[in-house]
């Protein structure tokens, strides 16, 4: 209920600031907020390839990439109140709005006719549900469930890089098949990029030495609700320390929402790389990625290298989260729930590389190194129609 009460109150005063700004002229300009922003990064750069127009980036507290370049960024919380405000004018007043996340304000942005609002997303697959299929949506009230409906509503284009990812948006955000944009995912285009991805590893070993003798291998877990402020990891780190430091090194990529630091016992062996604001160049220095339920390895697959899933909490996940489909069919790897199976996944290679490429290519349809230059070539184009009609 006070949650709620909240809720309201902010979304009644930003209705009142957009709805007032929106008398202000409309200006040829693209509003970008980030909350995870490695797609809108690439999607900024492409923009900035094929027009002048100005470009303001609204930065929630959660975005941990750097617009280092770009001078007009914004802290988007409502506690910096003259940029918060700053940012509603903004979104008031463009033709073109980009967002990765879900973003609750979008609720109230009754937008202009010919304005453009993408929704970028920030996982290039889905093995959980979310949006109307997520099972927690059944505990909300009729009028959370309005504004869901609101907020995914204000999307006129989804990117996806599949038809896969197209049919769960469809279904997640009950949009029609007119809003999907298949132009690929952005961030993606690194995997296609030879040189940047020789850069990026040349810097990484440069930063960790340690992996020009020895193999990597990746944890990077799930948020999960129950673990907010804990750093405990599930996996048995002593037993891997045994078996393979020799050969290993462990690199732990922990959620953003641990707050506490993790605990190393074996510094030649641990490495606490959650700092890395990309995941996608940790994975360029990957040789084994351990996950569970993220959404890494439709990226990850690219590289077509060995995964593992380690989903030891799999039918309490399945309980409250729920998967698209069958979790062990829908995974290109082993699917373990302690440290002693997947150490003999490890010691005996147990992995299927075909079937790793087969996910690549089911979930990756779109996305063929040109996505971002694809989605700019697509909303501009879009636009030119769009005038001329209305000429």
């Amino acid at each position: 209920m006070a949650r709620e009460l909240v809720v309201t109150v902010y979304l009644f005063v930003f209705q009142i600031l957009f709805n007032g700004f929106k008398l202000f002229p409309q200006k040829k300009k693209a509003i970008f907020v980030a909350s995870f922003g490695d797609n809108i990064l690439y999607t900024l750069n492409e923009l900035k390839k094929h027009t002048n127009y100005p470009v303001v980036i609204l930065k929630t507290s959660q975005c941990k990439v750097d617009f280092e370049h770009d001078d007009n960024v914004l802290n988007f919380e409502s506690m910096n109140l003259l940029q918060w405000i700053q940012a509603i004018y903004h979104l008031a007043t463009a033709d073109k709005v980009f967002v990765d996340n879900y973003f609750g304000f979008l609720a109230v942005t009754d937008f202009k006719p010919n304005v453009q609002c993408v929704q970028l997303w920030h996982a290039a697959g889905a093995i959980k549900r979310f949006g109307l299929k997520d099972p927690s949506v059944e505990n909300r009230s009729e009028r959370a469930l309005e504004r869901f409906k609101s907020v995914y509503q204000r999307f006129t284009h989804v990117v996806v890089g599949s038809e896969k990812m197209a049919a769960i948006f469809r279904q997640s955000f009950g949009l029609a098949n007119e809003a999907i944009l298949r132009s690929g995912i952005p961030r993606s285009d690194f995997f296609f990029n030879i040189q940047e991805k020789k850069n990026v590893e040349q810097e990484l070993r440069q930063i960790y030495p340690v992996t020009n003798r020895k193999k990597v291998i990746l944890y990077a877990p799930t948020y999960r609700d129950d673990q907010l402020n804990k750093a405990e990891i599930a996996l048995e780190i002593e037993k891997l320390y045994e078996k393979f430091h020799d050969d290993y090194v462990l690199f732990l990529r922990l959620h953003p929402a641990v707050k506490h630091e993790f605990r190393n016992q074996h510094s030649d062996f641990v490495y606490d790389v959650s700092d890395v604001t990309d995941i996608n160049h940790l994975l360029v220095i990957t040789d084994i990625l351990i996950t569970d339920y993220s959404s890494i390895p439709f990226e990850f697959s690219l590289l077509e290298r060995p995964m593992i899933f380690f989903a030891y909490d799999l039918d309490k996940y399945e309980r409250t989260t729920g998967f698209w489909e069958d979790y062990e069919t829908l995974v290109p790897g082993p699917v373990v729930d302690n440290t002693d199976d997947l150490i003999d996944v490890i010691e005996n290679g147990y992995f299927d590389i075909e079937r790793i490429k087969d996910f690549a290519n089911l979930w990756n349809q779109y996305s063929k190194g040109n996505a971002s230059k694809t989605l700019i070539n697509k909303l501009y184009r879009e636009e030119e129609q769009y005038q001329a009609v209305e000429n």
